[in-house]
Formats: structure tokens, C-alpha cells, sequence
């Protein structure tokens, strides 16, 4: 694991050396990057529910008490 602390650490410090042009067009790279597999993280947990409740094990309610129960 110490690798790759390591060579996290010589990318960080690369990127620090790169001209500023570079760092923007980088960092507006990783934000596309970051919004891509957020949305892709988003969409696998949606099918996941949408399993679930074809499964019937989706619990759903407004009672909060019954609600509380649920959550533990």
C-alpha cells in the first residue's frame, strides 16, 4: 500500500509542475470525470431499488414510528 502512496504522491507532484493551462484543462477533466461516475453510482442504485421492488422488499410508509423501526 506504501506504493501507491508513493506514486499518488509523484502524480500529485507532477501535476503541481504542469503549467497552468494544464492544471485547468486537468481539473475541468477529473470534474467530467467526478459528474460521470457519480451519475453512473446514481444509476446502478436506482436499478438496485427498482429490483428490490419488483422483489417486494421495498418497505414503504409515512409513520415515523414505523419508519424508525425499519431503519434499524
Amino acid at each position: 500500500m506504501k506504493t501507491a502512496a508513493v506514486h499518488f504522491n509523484d502524480i500529485v507532484e507532477s501535476v503541481y509542475n504542469l503549467p497552468l493551462e494544464y492544471r485547468e484543462e486537468l481539473k475541468n477533466l477529473l470534474d467530467h470525470n467526478i459528474a460521470d461516475s457519480r451519475r453512473d453510482e446514481i444509476l446502478d442504485s436506482y436499478k438496485e431499488a427498482q429490483a428490490e421492488h419488483k422483489a417486494g422488499k421495498l418497505i414503504f410508509s409515512d409513520d415515523t414510528d414505523e419508519l424508525m423501526k425499519i431503519a434499524v
